[in-house]
């Protein structure tokens, strides 16, 4: 995926300072669809000269005696938009739409290392834009907007050459009764809240999370120190969920209901569930080998009511109702 604007950029012409303007007009005219050039002066930083606004200077009453024989500097941009061929190109298109009125199209100018690289129109630079966004709309969660399934494998396949990592897969139990008994709106928002809740708890630089799908989500850790990000996560969980629940049912602790075997009854609370896979005790050769763990955890998660955390297939946590 395209994401810097050196990605994009293209050679564009370049003239000194003192090139005069009878020679430029020479150059737009073998070279039709040529916007624009750069100029370098003595002093080594760069100027623009767009065709339109050579030629509206140009085409006034005396332009063409005043300045076919100058030098194309005088009539050149001094301050073009430049950046640096590492910067975002959502950034740099930002940085674009905040020039004023007239220099809104002209061509965004890009270095590297301060030596200028080439050029980027606004109708590719935009055009990325759009092709960027929608590229990371397939890799983000629609709901919550974190990253989905095709990044978290790629971290998944990153986190096996780590020397320590914990991987924490993250569930909701009992979300299906919830999403039955007070519907899917509502359901959504637990969702989200969730997942601003554990976006927050996960908030390190040596950690990643994201949403799998559904009530599934997923932390990675580059180390073994999973307790107090799990416990945190369980409380402010369980302090979170009272705001979706009535009165009614807060104080029975738990929801009339259908259960996963098809019978109806009282429904536990919604609670959560943390499977922890390390590398503590064996090492682990493919991503396939870890969701099998993880499996094999959450089994027992599963088993006991109430928000859980199991490690390696030990208790490590628990909390709530």
């Amino acid at each position: 995926m395209l994401t810097k604007i050196g990605e994009i950029t293209a050679s564009i012409p370049v003239v000194g300072a003192g090139t005069k303007c009878e020679a430029v007009d020479e150059c737009f005219k073998q070279n039709p669809k040529l916007e624009g050039l750069a100029i370098v002066h003595p002093d080594g930083t760069n100027s623009l000269m767009m065709r339109v606004q050579f030629y509206q200077q140009i085409a006034t009453r005396y332009g063409f005696t005043l300045f076919m024989n100058r030098p194309v500097g005088v009539l050149s941009n001094s301050c073009p938009l430049l950046v640096d061929e590492g910067e975002l190109i959502t950034d740099v298109s930002i940085r674009a739409m905040n020039r004023p009125e007239e220099e809104l199209y002209d061509l965004v100018l890009v270095s590297r290392g301060g030596t200028l690289l080439g050029a980027v129109s606004v109708r590719l630079l935009l055009l990325s834009v759009a092709d960027v966004r929608t590229q990371i709309a397939t890799f983000m969660n629609p709901l919550t907007g974190l990253p989905g399934n095709r990044i978290i494998e790629d971290r998944l396949q990153q986190t096996l050459g780590l020397e320590s990592f914990s991987v924490l897969y993250i569930d909701l139990d009992q979300f299906k009764s919830y999403n039955d008994g007070y519907g899917f709106k509502q359901g959504d928002l637990l969702l989200q809240a969730t997942a601003n809740l554990l976006s927050e708890v996960f908030a390190q630089p040596d950690s990643f999370f994201g949403h799998i799908g559904g009530d599934d989500y997923i932390a990675i850790l580059h180390h073994h120190h999973y307790e107090d990000a799990c416990s945190r996560a369980i409380d402010e969980f369980e302090r979170l969920k009272r705001d979706f629940y009535r009165s009614e049912d807060l104080l029975r602790g738990s929801i009339t209901g259908e259960n996963r075997f098809g019978s109806r009854g009282l429904i536990p609370l919604v609670s959560l569930s943390i499977a922890v896979v390390t590398n503590r005790r064996r090492t682990y050769d493919s991503i396939e080998e870890i969701v099998e763990e993880s499996a094999r955890i959450k089994k027992r998660c599963k088993a006991v009511q109430g928000s859980i955390v199991f490690a390696d297939g030990q208790t490590a946590a628990c909390s709530g109702s």
